[in-house]
C-alpha cells in the first residue's frame, strides 16, 4: 500500500508513519519540514499548506491511502482534499469528539448533531475547524472518505502532556491528589491502536463516520493511577478524594487534574461516547496498563512534553505543586 501522510512527525501522524512503515508500506510525508523526523525509507515532501502555493510537491503522484490530522482552517484541509480527490484511492480524515453540537448526553453515537461548520472557513474555534475539515472532506471523496472522531488520545509520544503529568506527578512520590472515585470509568483510546485503526479503514476502502476510543469502563481513574505508580515503581500513596470536595476548591476537570470528568459534569460525554461503531469495524483497544508503562518508558527517553508539530504550545495541565498541598492538608488522612 502506498500512504501519504499530511503531517507526520506529530503525535499521531508520527505514530501512524511508524505503524505503515511496520507494515512495509510504501510511505511520504508532506509537511514543511520543521519539526522532528521520519523513519528511515519515509519519502519527505516539503510544503506549507496554509500558502497559496503550499501544495506544489503534491502536483504530482498517487496513493492508495490518505491520512490528515489537519486542526486548523478547515480551508486548508478542503486544498488538499480537492488537490487530491482524482489522485488517492482513500482519504481517511483524524477528527474529534468535540464537533457534536452541546447539549451532548452520554451514549450518543455518529448520528448525534454537530456544530455548524464553514469547510471554507480561514478563523474558527475548535470543534469548528474539525467539522468544517469533515465537510470538506466528504465533499470532496465522498463514500471514499473515513471519518474518524478521536476521543481522548494518550500513549507514547503525547504532546499535550496529560498522562504524563500523572506520571512525573506520581514518579516524586508522597501524597498525591487522586480524584475519586477509584472506580470511575476512563474512555480514551492509545495513539498506536488509533493508527491501526486509520490504516485498516483507509486499506478497506470503506468510508464512513467513527467515534475512534475505547468503550467507556475499559480503564477506570484508579486503573490509570494504580498503574502510574507501578511503571513508575514510586512510593506514591493514592490520596483518594471525594468529587465535590475537588470541585468546591476550584479545582478544575481535565485541566487540573487531567483526564478526570466526574460523574454529572457538563462535559463527562467526552467519556461516555458510543462506540460500538468503531468496535464492529475493527478497533481494539490495548489494556491500560501498557499504555502507562511505555508512556513511562518513552517519557523519561524523551525527558519531557515535546512541542506539539506545526501547532502553537498548548497551556500547561495540571494542578501545582502548592495548591495539591492545601487541598491534602485540608482533606485530613486518606
Amino acid at each position: 500500500m502506498r500512504l501519504l501522510m499530511l503531517g507526520g512527525t506529530g503525535f499521531v501522524g508520527g505514530a501512524t508513519v511508524t505503524e505503515a512503515v511496520r507494515r512495509g508500506w510504501s510511505v511520504t510525508v508532506f509537511n514543511r519540514g520543521l519539526h522532528g523526523g521520519v523513519p528511515p525509507g519515509v519519502h519527505r515532501l516539503r510544503g506549507d499548506r496554509t500558502t497559496p502555493d503550499g501544495l506544489a510537491a503534491l502536483a504530482d503522484g498517487e496513493w492508495d491511502v490518505t491520512v490528515d490530522t489537519w486542526d486548523g482552517a478547515p480551508r486548508v484541509a478542503r486544498d488538499a482534499a480537492r488537490a487530491l480527490a482524482d489522485r488517492v484511492g482513500h482519504h481517511v480524515y483524524v477528527s474529534s469528539g468535540s464537533v457534536y453540537a452541546e447539549p451532548v448526553h452520554p451514549g450518543s453515537d455518529e448520528d448525534a448533531p454537530v456544530v455548524e461548520a464553514d469547510p471554507g472557513a480561514e478563523d474558527v474555534d475548535y470543534p469548528r475547524s474539525k467539522a468544517g475539515a469533515e465537510r470538506a472532506v466528504r465533499d470532496a471523496f465522498g463514500d471514499r472518505a473515513t471519518i474518524a472522531r478521536a476521543g481522548l488520545i494518550l500513549g507514547p509520544g503525547e504532546d499535550i502532556g496529560r498522562l504524563p503529568w500523572w506520571l512525573t506527578r506520581i514518579a516524586r512520590g508522597g501524597d498525591v491528589l487522586a480524584p475519586g472515585p477509584a472506580d470511575l470509568p476512563v474512555q480514551y483510546v492509545d495513539v498506536r491502536d488509533l493508527a491501526v485503526f486509520l490504516l485498516d479503514r483507509g486499506a478497506s476502502g470503506v468510508g464512513g463516520t467513527f467515534n475512534v476510543v475505547s468503550r467507556p469502563g475499559h480503564a477506570t481513574m484508579g486503573g490509570v493511577l494504580d498503574a502510574c505508580v507501578a511503571a513508575t515503581g514510586s512510593g506514591a500513596r493514592l490520596r483518594w478524594t471525594a468529587a465535590q470536595t475537588i470541585l468546591d476548591a476550584g479545582v478544575e476537570p481535565w485541566n487540573d487534574l487531567p483526564i478526570w470528568i466526574p460523574e454529572g459534569h457538563p462535559y463527562r460525554w467526552l467519556q461516555e461516547l458510543d462506540v460500538e461503531r468503531a468496535y464492529a469495524a475493527g478497533l481494539s483497544c490495548r489494556p491500560a496498563a501498557e499504555t502507562v508503562a511505555d508512556t513511562w518508558t518513552w517519557l523519561r527517553t524523551a525527558g519531557g512534553v515535546p512541542p506539539r508539530a506545526g501547532r502553537p504550545r498548548r497551556a500547561a495541565v495540571g494542578i501545582d505543586a502548592t495548591r495539591e498541598a492545601t487541598l491534602l492538608a485540608g482533606n485530613g488522612p486518606g
